[in-house]
């Protein structure tokens, strides 16, 4: 049935495409997590009317935030080429795939960060302050905790938009299920191979998507 319907598809590259996806996802996706809350955290207490404002460092970590998620991904993939070579010593492959993802989610997932602590109880810090709490106080048992459904809900978004990065990342030889549809799919015309391949990947988001909001109802205390 599998010869009859997709004559094309070989199952083993298939499957290795996955799990070259799967890699570039959970990696970057932990690395994003938590560059993306200390960002996010060093945003929210520089802010004006924040714990530690501070104009300059607010404005200079607000700038380069903005600038690196405005940059479209693939034009990000380029300008990181010679920073790529140098840390992971090949521009080709899932390892040369990461920092353009970690670079480009990182910034995207600070801001999401920011906007969750912006909606914790300000009495509830307050409270916390007054009672001498000290600051690894005030974020691990206040801020994190209460803007925990907000900071789950934004790594799903963020995470589904790492699964299609990596997808354009393939394109110009990352690998993964984006690479199979562009080498396999598109270049040979093998429709069978790019649908098979786009069905995976939207499996691979479906089940992003419905893990993150079973976590985010758990956690929810409303």
């Amino acid at each position: 049935m599998t010869e009859q319907w997709f004559p094309h598809l070989d199952l083993d590259a298939l499957w290795a495409a996955t799990q070259e996806t799967l890699y570039m996802t959970a990696f970057s996706g932990i690395a994003t997590f938590v560059l993306g809350i200390v960002l996010g955290l060093a945003l929210f207490l520089t802010a004006k009317g924040g714990l530690f404002h501070n104009r300059a460092v607010y404005s200079v970590i607000s700038v380069v935030v903005n600038v690196f998620r405005s940059i479209p991904f693939i034009i990000l993939i380029v300008l990181l080429i010679p920073f790529t070579k140098t840390i992971v010593g090949t521009i080709l492959g899932a390892d040369a795939a990461l920092p353009a993802l970690i670079v480009g989610a990182a910034p995207f997932y600070a801001r999401l960060v920011e906007i969750a602590l912006r909606e914790v109880d300000k009495g509830v810090i307050e409270a916390t302050r007054s009672m001498g709490a000290r600051l690894s106080t005030l974020i691990f048992r206040v801020l994190l905790p209460e803007s925990s459904p907000a900071l789950v809900s934004g790594i799903t978004v963020t995470l589904i938009a790492l699964v299609s990065y990596s997808a354009m990342a393939g394109v110009i030889g990352a690998g993964g299920l984006g690479n199979l549809a562009y080498l396999e799919g598109f270049q040979r015309n093998h429709n069978d191979v790019t649908l098979v391949a786009t069905v995976t990947i939207l499996v691979i988001v479906f089940i992003i998507q419905f893990c993150g909001d079973v976590v985010t109802s758990l956690l929810d205390k409303r």
